[in-house]
């Protein structure tokens, strides 16, 4: 798992690191940041809710191995905002 440096210094003044997220991955996680539920975004993708949930995983785990560790869906739209993966406008 490699990441990139992110411009954006964090508290200590060093540069973010990104994740390198595949484009399945960046998919899912902006159709679920969009979606009432995991439930929601499996359906509209036509997989499963642990399809799902096996990506979510793979994408918190890149953050973590990036020293950028999130816990929940809130944690992950902050990074998704903070990276660029995500606007404001399509939420």
């Amino acid at each position: 798992m490699t990441s990139v440096p992110v411009p954006t210094p964090d508290t200590d003044g060093e540069p973010q690191r990104r994740p390198t997220l595949t484009p399945r991955e960046l998919e899912i996680l902006r159709l679920w940041l969009r979606s009432e539920s995991k439930t929601v975004a499996a359906s509209d993708l036509r997989i499963s809710l642990g399809t799902i949930n096996t990506h979510l995983i793979r994408i918190r785990a890149k953050y973590a191995a990036a020293g950028r560790p999130v816990a929940d869906k809130s944690g992950l739209l902050i990074r998704a905002l903070q990276d660029g993966l995500v606007s404001l406008a399509e939420l």
